[in-house]
């Protein structure tokens, strides 16, 4: 384009305005290239998909982790509640135990 606007106009193979033959070219270039920018395409879809199944089971397998990990803390928050419980009635005993030793 810059040789068809300022080289000898004797030289220049393409006049102005039309710059055909460079449209043509850079077409043509296009097209060949096509299929290798498709084939990349394809195989950068496939790479994600992959990426993205690979994902899914990470995550699934995190929460069934989690779910695990929830029912062990629940366990030993009733586990932590009896046993205060336990230790609440046994005060109490020795509390009452206590007042009656004491009058």
């Amino acid at each position: 384009m810059a040789w068809n606007t300022v080289g000898p106009s004797n030289l220049r193979f393409d006049p102005l305005p039309a710059f055909a033959l460079w449209l043509f070219i850079s077409n043509m270039i296009q097209i060949f290239l096509m299929p290798l920018i498709m084939v990349g395409q394809n195989l950068q879809g496939r790479h994600a998909e992959l990426r993205a199944e690979a994902d899914f089971e990470v995550n699934v397998k995190a929460e069934r982790e989690i779910e695990a990990i929830l029912m062990h803390l629940e366990n030993q928050n009733k586990l932590i509640l009896k046993i205060l419980n336990l230790l609440e009635k046994d005060r109490t005993k020795t509390e009452d135990n206590l007042q009656k030793t004491t009058h």
